[in-house]
């Protein structure tokens, strides 16, 4: 049996990137286009929030991290609660990059979802959520 869904999510995945690419005029990774959008929707994340959302091995996100405030796009502070763990936050010019990001991947959702029905858009978030969970070692 060929593959039915596995190409189609990884071209997907890879031409989102290409799509980042186009738009980004700061010479912005996919793996920090992510990081951006989801600070910018999200606000305010621990490093452990941020390796449960994208699933980073956790060297990964530390050089991404690293790379990121070394632009300046983010901080890295401790938690006034728990002064073990990190807040990651956009800095004033990480907030101006992520926003620019954000409008071009909420334009071209908004352009996908479109063209479905509020039925055929949630089954189609079921089954990505299925599959993440699949991939991950969930039942």
């Amino acid at each position: 049996m060929p593959l039915e869904l596995i190409p189609h999510v990884h071209r997907a995945a890879h031409r989102i990137g290409l799509y980042i690419g186009r738009f980004a005029d700061a010479e912005v990774t996919q793996g920090e286009a992510h990081i951006l959008a989801h600070l910018r929707a999200e606000g305010d994340s621990t490093i452990a929030q941020l390796h449960k959302a994208f699933a980073h091995k956790r060297s990964t996100l530390t050089s991404i991290l690293d790379r990121m405030a070394e632009r300046g796009w983010i901080s890295r502070e401790a938690d006034s609660r728990d002064r073990r763990t990190f807040r990651v936050r956009l800095t004033r010019q990480g907030a101006k990059v992520a926003s620019r990001i954000y409008a071009h991947l909420e334009k071209l959702e908004r352009s996908v979802l479109r063209g479905l029905s509020e039925a055929e858009a949630r089954v189609f978030r079921e089954v990505l959520e299925r599959l993440e969970d699949k991939a991950e070692g969930k039942s």
